[in-house]
């Protein structure tokens, strides 16, 4: 089981990556790199009613479609999202950033800022107990 001096010091590393704005803007391009938002897709087909069966098979395919343009879905032009899942809007372009992505696990555990705030201080505070 990792010590506190083990996780203060992954933390610190973590913290720091961030707070510097050169390495910040590489692990966001090494997050965006790929289908990262697939999920966020999925998500929002399943939104718009789709059953989430068909919504990860469409995924499926708009991803190999990406993959073959070089592209990243968000780059991909509204008709062609459209053409595998007709629902799609130009409300899609907000789910398939970085920050959409992050922002939309809003709930125990999650991504969204507010959600790592509370883990945060709840590690704070489990530290200090001990």
């Amino acid at each position: 089981m990792p010590t506190r001096p083990d996780i203060e010091s992954v933390a610190e590393e973590v913290f720091s990556a961030l707070a510097d704005p050169s390495r910040r803007a590489i692990l966001a391009a090494l997050a965006a790199n790929g289908p990262a938002t697939a999920t966020d897709l999925a998500d929002y087909l399943v939104r718009k009613g789709i059953p989430f069966r068909d919504a990860h098979e469409a995924v499926a395919r708009t991803v190999r479609h990406a993959e073959q343009k070089r592209r990243d879905l968000a780059e991909l032009p509204l008709a062609d999202l459209q053409r595998f899942a007709p629902v799609v809007d130009e409300d899609v372009f907000r789910v398939l950033t970085l920050e959409g992505s992050v922002a939309s696990r809003d709930h125990p555990g999650g991504t969204a800022p507010a959600q790592v705030r509370a883990a945060a201080r709840a590690a704070r505070a489990a530290l200090n107990r001990t």
